[in-house]
């Protein structure tokens, strides 16, 4: 179950399940919809989906060969999921934006705090202890 569960909830798994709810897509379309993916983790990702029977890949006889992905029956189910994490995300992406600026603000100001604690540590330490030398 974790492999199936690791295998769908990857970044590029969700991204490339989402794109092809609409239609079919060519490897070219679908790159250049998801920022960031290169050609051989894109090609990677589409592989484990159509071994994982998610994504259907057709192979047409032109030249040069065209190649189209699409969401199987099975792979359309697993979309209705992930629309719901996308809608939840988006819905929440200002909340989640507010909570990580004020985790980074309070983060930084407990660092800052310790390492004034540790100077004013070290500034009595150096006016109690005798300097030798």
């Amino acid at each position: 179950m974790r492999q199936i569960l690791d295998r769908i909830a990857d970044k590029w798994s969700l991204l490339v399940i989402a794109l092809l709810d609409k239609r079919s897509l060519r490897f070219t379309e679908l790159r250049r919809a998801i920022d960031g993916v290169s050609q051989r983790m894109l090609a990677r990702t589409l592989r484990h989906l159509e071994r994982d029977g998610l994504v259907s890949r057709t192979v047409h006889p032109t030249v040069p060969p065209r190649v189209d992905y699409a969401l199987t029956p099975m792979g359309a189910t697993l979309h209705t999921t992930i629309r719901a994490l996308v809608d939840w995300t988006e819905e929440h992406q200002n909340a989640i934006a507010a909570a990580r600026a004020a985790y980074d603000r309070r983060v930084a100001a407990e660092q800052e705090a310790a390492e004034c604690e540790e100077a004013e540590r070290l500034a009595v330490a150096r006016a109690v202890l005798p300097i030798r030398g």
